[in-house]
C-alpha cells in the first residue's frame, strides 16, 4: 500500500513552517497531513473531509461533480483541513514543493482558528470517530429495514438539515416543551371550588369572584397546554424529534443528521473571517524564508489566484484578508475612537498615526470573538468599500448583463449582511404543534423583505408531512400580504390571513 506520509522534504518544511507559526503566537492543534492522489482526495472531499460516512447517492453525486471540474474545468483542490484534535489535512500528490508549502501554511491558520475561535468551542473535536460510528448505525438499520427505506428518509432528513437553531449553543433560550400534545381533549375539567359541608355555606366559601378567577386560571393552563411549544422553537428538527410520531430508527437517523448539521454550522458562520485569517498567514509565514528565492514568483502567482476577484463574485479569502489587513493598519495608527470617529478632515484622517501598536494584539482579538456577520458589522468601513472597490450588482434583463446597482456603503453593508445572516436562508419557527387542537403543525416565516420561494417552501412542507404526519401549516408574507399556506398531505391551500 502506497505510503501518504509526507516526503522529508516536505516534513522539514512543516517543522519550519509550524515553528514560524508559534513565534508569531499562533496556537493549533497537532496537524496530520496525508498526501492523497486527486481521486482519493476528491472522495475525500466529497464526505466533507472524512475518510468515512454513511451510504447515500448525494457524496456520489458531489464526487462526481468534483471530478468532472477537475477533469473538464481544471478546478484543482489544494488544501482541505478538518475540525478535530488532532487536526487532519490532506494534500494533492504532485503539487510543486512551494504549493505544498504554501497549503501547509494556510492550514496552520486554520488549525489556530478552530482552536481558538469562540463559535468552534462547543464543537465536537472527536468527530472523526463521530462520523464513522454515524456510519455504523445507519449501515446496521439498512441491513434491518431496506436501503431504499432508509435512504428515502435521510432525503426527508436532508432537505430539512438546515432548519436548526445555529446560535443554540451559545445561547440558552426558553425551552419549548409540554407535557404532551393534546388533540381532541376529553371531558374538560369543571371549577366547583372549594369544598363545603354545608350548602348554606357555599356562595360565603366559593363567591363568584373566587369561582371566576379559578375558570381563568384553568382555562389558561388548558390553553397552554393546547399550545405548544410554550416559546416560538428555531431548531425544528429539535421538535420534530421530540414530538414526531417516528419509529425508533427513524429517530436515530434524525438525530445524526442534525448532530452533523450542527458540527459543519460555524463553518459556515465563520467563511470569510476563517478564510481570511488561514490567508493572513500563509502570506505572513511563506515570506520568512519558507519559500526559497526560486519559489518565491511561484508563490506570489499562486497567492493572487486565491485572492482573486471577478465576475460578480465575493472571494471570502480577499475579503476577510483586505479586512483584517485593514484592522491591523487601523488599530496600529489609532484609527478607531470617539476622537477619530468626530473628525471631519478626511486629509486629517488620511494621514491619520497614533503610533499604538496595537494591530496584531487586535487581529488575534477578532480571531477569537468573532463570526462573519458581527466581523463585517463591526469593521466594514465606507473608507474600506471606497478602497476596495466594493459594490451591489443587479441583473438587466433588458440587456441581459449584470450591472453595478450601487456604490452606497450603507446598502453594500447590508446586502452583505443579509446574504451572511442565517446563511442567507429564511428564519423558520414552530409556532404551534397543536394547531386547531388537532394536533397540526404551525410555523412562522420571519419575513425579513424577500418572499420565500415557493417551490422551496412547498418541498420543505411536504418533507415536514413526511415526518409530522398531520397537515403542516407555515405563515409568511406574500407581497406584502399576511397569508397561510397549508398542505394535508395531498393538497396546497392557500389563503389570507391578515
Amino acid at each position: 500500500m502506497k505510503s501518504t506520509r509526507l516526503p522529508p522534504q516536505l516534513e522539514a518544511a512543516r517543522e519550519e513552517i509550524e515553528r514560524i507559526a508559534r513565534d508569531y503566537g499562533l496556537d493549533f492543534f497537532p496537524i496530520i497531513y496525508e498526501v492523497l492522489d486527486y481521486r482519493t482526495l476528491y472522495e475525500t472531499a466529497a464526505f466533507g473531509g472524512f475518510p468515512t460516512r454513511y451510504p447515500h447517492w448525494r457524496f456520489g453525486m458531489e464526487f462526481d461533480q468534483l471530478l468532472k471540474g477537475h477533469v473538464w474545468a481544471g478546478s484543482t483542490i489544494y488544501e482541505m483541513v478538518i475540525n478535530t484534535n488532532p487536526s487532519y489535512a490532506y494534500l494533492l500528490e504532485g503539487n510543486e514543493d512551494v504549493t505544498q508549502k504554501m497549503v501547509m501554511a494556510h492550514v496552520t491558520g486554520h488549525v489556530d482558528f478552530f482552536k481558538h475561535n469562540m463559535w468552534f468551542a462547543h464543537t465536537n473535536r472527536k468527530m472523526l470517530d463521530t462520523m464513522a460510528n454515524h456510519a455504523t448505525r445507519i449501515q446496521r438499520i439498512i441491513d434491518r429495514i431496506g436501503y431504499d427505506t432508509v435512504e428515502d428518509f435521510i432525503d426527508t432528513c436532508l432537505s430539512l438539515e438546515n432548519l436548526i437553531d445555529y446560535h443554540s449553543p451559545y445561547i440558552r433560550r426558553p425551552e419549548a416543551q409540554s407535557p404532551r400534545p393534546l388533540v381532541g381533549e376529553e371531558d374538560p375539567e369543571v371549577v366547583e371550588g372549594l369544598k363545603v359541608e354545608r350548602e348554606y355555606m357555599r356562595e360565603f366559601i366559593n363567591p363568584p369572584e373566587y369561582l371566576e378567577a379559578q375558570r381563568q386560571k384553568l382555562e389558561a393552563e388548558r390553553a397552554k397546554q393546547r399550545r405548544f411549544p410554550e416559546n416560538p422553537q428555531k431548531d425544528v428538527l429539535l421538535f420534530l424529534m421530540n414530538y414526531a410520531p417516528l419509529e425508533r430508527w427513524q429517530h436515530t437517523v434524525l438525530e445524526i443528521v442534525r448532530d452533523e448539521a450542527y458540527y459543519f454550522a460555524p463553518q459556515g458562520m465563520t467563511k470569510i473571517l476563517n478564510e481570511g485569517w488561514a490567508s493572513y498567514w500563509h502570506s505572513t509565514i511563506m515570506t520568512q524564508k519558507v519559500a526559497s528565492a526560486a519559489e518565491i514568483v511561484s508563490f506570489a502567482d499562486l497567492h493572487s489566484g486565491v485572492v482573486a476577484t471577478g465576475g460578480g463574485r465575493l472571494n471570502p479569502y480577499k475579503l476577510g484578508l483586505e479586512l483584517l489587513r485593514d484592522i491591523e493598519d487601523r488599530w496600529n495608527k489609532g484609527k478607531f475612537g470617539k476622537e477619530y470617529d468626530e473628525c471631519d478632515d478626511i486629509t486629517a484622517k488620511r494621514a491619520w498615526d497614533r503610533q499604538l501598536g496595537l494591530g496584531r494584539q487586535k487581529i488575534f482579538e477578532v480571531r477569537r470573538l468573532y463570526n462573519d456577520v458581527t466581523f463585517i458589522d463591526e469593521f466594514l468601513t465606507p473608507e474600506f468599500v471606497l478602497e476596495n472597490k466594493l459594490f451591489t450588482y443587479r441583473y438587466n434583463r433588458d440587456t441581459d448583463l449584470y450591472e453595478i446597482a450601487s456604490r452606497e456603503f450603507k446598502e453594500i453593508k447590508e446586502k452583505l449582511l443579509f446574504r451572511l445572516t442565517n446563511f442567507g436562508q429564511p428564519f423558520i419557527y414552530v409556532e404551534d404543534g397543536n394547531y386547531n387542537n388537532r394536533g397540526e403543525l404551525y410555523l412562522r416565516h420571519r419575513h425579513e423583505g424577500v418572499d420565500l420561494k415557493m417551490d422551496y417552501a412547498r418541498d420543505t412542507m411536504r418533507n415536514l408531512h413526511k415526518i409530522w404526519t398531520r397537515p403542516v401549516h407555515l405563515e409568511t408574507v406574500i407581497d406584502d400580504k399576511k397569508r397561510l399556506l397549508s398542505f394535508d398531505g395531498s393538497d396546497f391551500t392557500e389563503r389570507r390571513i391578515d
